[in-house]
């Protein structure tokens, strides 16, 4: 399957969209807006050299919403033709009138709209077929299987190529859209040595093909750290500071952002409720939105109502500046949108100017830290959103004298996150970009570790 960019996608998206909106005016509604996307993809999965799944992947839909007043009315479609768009519309339509009235209901305010749309460079694909993915698969499998002599099995290695392209339309005059590419490489392997068997993995992702790491090096980072894991112990409960490695950490930031969205604040279920203006984290620590990075995961010119999208700081100096919003939750909460209809856009995790020595390396971290724990997996779901209470399964290393000294399985690590973002007293410069929210290692001054 070759994914080379096909021209009539978006001008053919852009048609559909332009059409439901037409029909939506034509029905009386006095808002409407339309999104069309078309979806497109190749993943394969090969396990010890034989392929396990091969998938082609080819979606397409429409979600057209109607406001009759403050009533307001949604219907979708896999089916783009123009009888199926019209249909749609009218049982949009048909539900809008059958709504309870909603004040805060409505489109994005004209103002915020995206005028100037920049290239982020998001569309790259990939002129791959089969034949060559699983050839990749192949190649990152054997060397993770090749490259230590204690890895017994493996789970599998997979490659996956996405394209994405969608066309958001509104009654406001709006009309645009683009495409974007998502590619990657994984593996996962299980080290086996004294009856003991451990499991780990690895994996890369970019837009462009050619930022992604080598099926050699992925398949040899998920033997590595297979096998570094092997001969791991539980813990008595104590309470120790806890690392989180970079791709942990993401998780605590994560939180974060559920905690401060508008939909938390306005329903009253937040454990951050109200906290604008507070000093939620340490003083070095800062946290910025950069949606339109070039090539970057989580980059947009404009959010899921067609709002511009711009640089942020959402946390300065420890102090949270404000929340996550779209039009619905901003006017519930009395504010402006700040172009965040369907998530964050490149959440930068890292210290102000002032502070750069808040900023160290993993070495140092663990130095700094001298005996506790590092946490390179977490388990289980147990996180309160409402309370901040979080108590998770974990596993990854035991660090005596600012040194690793074995692995750590089957224990628990406990806290409140509150309590947690005050008490972080550190942050690692091993960014991990892999995501919508890019950060480093995180030390955190001390938690409840349970285990026998």
């Amino acid at each position: 399957m070759q994914q080379a960019a096909e021209p009539n996608d978006s001008s053919h998206l852009h048609d559909v969209a332009g059409f439901a909106l037409e029909e939506a005016r034509r029905l009386g509604a006095s808002q409407a807006e339309a999104d069309a996307s078309l979806a497109k993809g190749l993943a394969v999965t090969v396990r010890l050299g034989e392929v396990e799944t091969l998938e082609y992947q080819r979606d397409r839909g429409l979600s057209v919403t109607v406001y009759f007043g403050q009533r307001k009315g949604t219907a979708s479609t896999a089916d783009l033709t123009r009888e199926a768009v019209r249909a749609t519309v009218e049982k949009a339509s048909a539900i809008a009138r059958y709504t309870a009235e909603d004040p805060y209901a409505g489109l994005v305010e004209p103002e915020a709209l995206a005028r100037d749309i920049p290239d982020l460079d998001l569309d790259h694909p990939w002129a791959l077929a089969a034949e060559g993915a699983i050839a990749i698969a192949r190649r990152c499998e054997q060397a993770g299987m090749g490259g230590e002599a204690r890895i017994a099995n493996s789970e599998g290695a997979s490659v996956s190529s996405q394209r994405h392209t969608g066309v958001y339309g509104n009654s406001l005059g709006f009309l645009a859209g683009f495409s974007g590419t998502s590619h990657s490489i994984s593996c996962s392997l299980i080290a086996q040595e004294a009856g003991q068997m451990q499991r780990d993995y690895w994996y890369t992702t970019a837009r462009d093909p050619a930022a992604l790491e080598s099926p050699e090096a992925v398949g040899a980072a998920a033997a590595r750290r297979a096998a570094a894991r092997l001969g791991s112990r539980k813990l008595a409960t104590r309470r120790a500071p806890v690392i989180f490695s970079p791709e942990m950490a993401r998780g605590l930031f994560q939180h974060f952002i559920g905690a401060i969205r508008g939909t938390s604040q306005y329903r009253e279920a937040s454990f951050l409720l109200n906290a604008a203006g507070e000093q939620v984290f340490p003083a070095f620590l800062a946290l910025s939105e950069r949606p339109h990075i070039l090539k970057g995961l989580a980059s947009t010119p404009f959010d899921a109502e067609g709002a511009a999208t711009h640089d942020r700081e959402l946390v300065e100096d420890g102090v949270l500046k404000g929340y996550v919003l779209g039009s619905y939750s901003a006017r519930r909460l009395g504010l402006k949108t700040t172009g965040n209809a369907g998530g964050i856009h490149n959440l930068m995790v890292g210290v102000s100017g002032r502070a750069v020595d808040a900023l160290r390396t993993r070495e140092r971290l663990l130095q700094d830290m001298g005996t506790g724990l590092l946490v390179t997996e977490l388990m289980g779901q147990g996180v309160n959103g409402v309370t901040g209470d979080y108590s998770r399964g974990a596993s990854g290393f035991w660090v005596q004298d600012g040194a690793i000294a074995f692995p750590v399985h089957e224990v628990t690590v406990a806290g409140n996150l509150r309590t947690m973002y005050r008490d972080i007293a550190a942050l690692g410069d091993d960014v991990d970009a892999r995501g919508a929210i890019r950060c480093g290692s995180v030390l955190v001054g001390e938690m409840t570790i349970a285990g026998d």
